[in-house]
């Protein structure tokens, strides 16, 4: 499973690390995700989402 919301599909994206003396190197800026149990039609399931669709009530966290 790549590292990519299920919901809103927010993934990787890539950049550069500028020092002071504009030096260029790529990097990476990774979703926060994380793995939560929910209900979706009737069945359990774990999904990867990121924390701004988790906190904006896309997905309901099952206790």
């Amino acid at each position: 499973m790549s590292r990519t919301c299920t919901i809103c599909g927010k993934g990787t994206i890539s950049g550069n690390n500028v020092s002071h003396a504009k030096n260029r190197t790529r990097r990476k800026w990774k979703p926060n995700l994380m793995k939560v149990k929910t209900k979706i039609e009737g069945t359990t399931l774990t999904v990867k989402i990121c924390a701004r669709c988790l906190k904006s009530d896309y997905i309901i966290k099952k206790v």
